[in-house]
């Protein structure tokens, strides 16, 4: 595939929250009456395999949830497949009652404007958005850089020829767009299916660049056997303090894989919104909270009628880039 120069605005959209934060934005929901969900426990479906980063991140909120003894249940079920686009296509065809919901993030995007599925969010109605986990620029402890400074001038010595590892056209290859667009720095595109390949790899030292986040990477930071020049947050990760951010070096940039979770188009406004203040309430558990920081990964809760907006804002950014790029042609 050929890469084009990537143009887009201020990613505001996908800027790191913080990692203990609770984004208090007011959802459409007042106080009423229990909707009628005809179900004791309901399906999250989460379109990756067992023991990713979603699948893990959301089976905290299904522990949550039991433990505080809110209503109905929720039980995590793992529909892999397809780059996550068979759980996709599962979860939009299920019966919008409230029993089904789905596990999404901005791959959502990227499948669609590569013309892998035909729809994204817009086969389905916002529930909530909830997790933010920020992307930490990673190298190959072969790398030869000692730091930012010394990798981005490496790099621009040499353009298109570090081998970096991302899935071609997803969310794992939106950083090191966006990077070469505020830097202008050129990178050798590696294509690996999914996130495992990409980090052995990385390890071996197959590949010199490659993303991580604090959850998978920071066991590997810390001891040696990879290298981060800097995090793609507004601020340090409390998990790795003495791993600046790309502000911090000059690059005005952020970039977050934000998740969250929406129901089948057409399901009741009072379900939705029941399962917006459900997960608001699991959001805040100080147990959950402390999970999610050691996950690397921030809370910032937002409601259905904020979520929409986020959506439809971030998918026009999405869009311009695919254009620019040519995908789905």
């Amino acid at each position: 595939m050929k890469f084009k120069t990537l143009a887009i605005s201020a990613v505001s959209a996908l800027a790191f929250a913080g990692v203990t934060s609770i984004g208090v934005v007011s959802s459409s929901t007042t106080a009423q009456a229990a909707p009628n969900i005809p179900c004791k426990t309901a399906k999250l479906i989460v379109p990756w395999k067992a023991g990713g980063g979603t699948h893990v991140l959301f089976s905290i909120y299904e522990k949550t949830i039991a433990e505080m003894g809110l209503t109905p249940k929720l039980k995590v079920v793992t529909v892999p497949g397809q780059g996550g686009n068979k759980g996709a296509k599962e979860a939009a065809k299920a019966k919008p009652d409230g029993c089904t919901l789905f596990a999404i993030h901005q791959s959502a995007f990227t499948s669609h404007l590569n013309g892998r599925i035909d729809f994204h969010y817009d086969r389905f109605d916002p529930v909530a958005q909830l997790t933010n986990t920020p992307d930490i620029i990673g190298a190959s402890a072969k790398a030869p850089w000692k730091n930012f400074k010394e990798f981005m001038a490496g790099v621009k010595s040499a353009p298109g020829t570090v081998p970096t590892g991302a899935t071609f056209g997803s969310t794992s290859q939106f950083t090191w767009l966006l990077l070469e667009k505020k830097t202008g720095m050129k990178f050798k595109f590696v294509p690996f299916d999914g996130t495992r390949q990409r980090m052995t790899a990385l390890l071996s030292g197959a590949i010199t660049l490659g993303g991580l986040n604090v959850a998978s990477g920071r066991k590997y930071i810390e001891s040696g056997e990879l290298k981060a020049y800097a995090i793609a947050a507004d601020k340090r990760d409390p998990a790795l303090p003495n791993l600046p951010t790309l502000k911090e070096q000059g690059v005005d940039m952020t970039f977050s894989l934000i998740r969250g979770v929406v129901a089948p188009k057409g399901t009741p406004k009072d379900a939705i919104n029941h399962w917006a203040q459900l997960l608001k309430k699991a959001s805040e558990n100080k147990g959950l909270l402390k999970q999610m920081k050691a996950k690397g990964t921030g809370i910032n809760w937002i409601g259905p009628d904020e979520y929409q907006k986020w959506i439809d804002r971030s998918f026009a950014e999405f869009k311009g880039i695919a254009d620019e790029m040519g995908w789905g042609k």
